[in-house]
């Protein structure tokens, strides 16, 4: 089965309880989705994607609240897994948005969510990230590698343009290159008690350690 079938026919499509005006496709435990990883040749890897994660979700409730962050701007959704910051910067009134998540699963499910809360990403392949006149992302520092990795790239783009990250105060959160803008309290992981979480302006730097 395709992801995008398996995603749309197995999860269950529902609004979000911080934005219901954005509904994301989302598995229960009748899905079946650690069988379906398995005939992918993913059973160890996580499915992010399937989820709202709390960086997605504090960017999220910002942009209702400061919807001209975003409004009228070309803005890049860093590691979209679910789709749902980009989703909520065009629910803001974003004029384009390029989505960059290179795992076939979350693009499958991404555009789905996008279909189902009607606004339209574009998923950006090329090389390098594309000119933008805003980053958002949230949930790019979970652990100590993917800080590694990530937080050069997007402090180089900071010397460009603004990058704004949402996370709910993880372990490997690289706070000294960080200015904190807002908190809000939000579900981690579609679910649960409320954690306590921010969004940050990324300082433009060049950065040879992660933490």
């Amino acid at each position: 089965m395709k992801p995008e079938d398996f995603i749309s026919q197995r999860f269950t499509l529902a609004p979000l309880p911080f934005r219901p005006d954005i509904s994301l496709y989302r598995p229960t435990p009748q899905s079946g989705l650690i069988g379906f990883l398995a005939q992918q040749g993913r059973a160890e890897d996580p499915p992010y994607w399937a989820y709202a994660w709390a960086g997605g979700a504090v960017l999220a409730l910002h942009l209702a609240e400061h919807p001209e962050v975003v409004a009228g701007k070309t803005v890049l959704d860093f590691g979209a897994g679910s789709g749902l910051v980009g989703i909520a910067a065009a629910k803001a009134g974003a004029q384009k948005i390029w989505a960059l998540e290179p795992d076939p699963l979350a693009h499958a499910a991404m555009m789905l969510n996008a279909e189902a809360s009607g606004v339209r990403l574009d998923a950006w392949t090329g090389p390098g990230l594309p000119q933008v006149d805003l980053i958002l992302a949230g949930d790019v520092f979970y652990d100590a590698t993917v800080t590694r990795h990530t937080l050069p790239t997007l402090s180089g783009a900071a010397a460009q343009t603004s990058v704004l990250i949402g996370d709910p105060f993880r372990r490997d959160l690289p706070l000294a290159h960080l200015d904190l803008l807002a908190e809000y309290r939000v579900p981690d992981m579609g679910g649960g008690d409320a954690v306590r979480a921010g969004v940050f302006a990324l300082r433009p730097q060049n950065i040879g350690n992660a933490r």
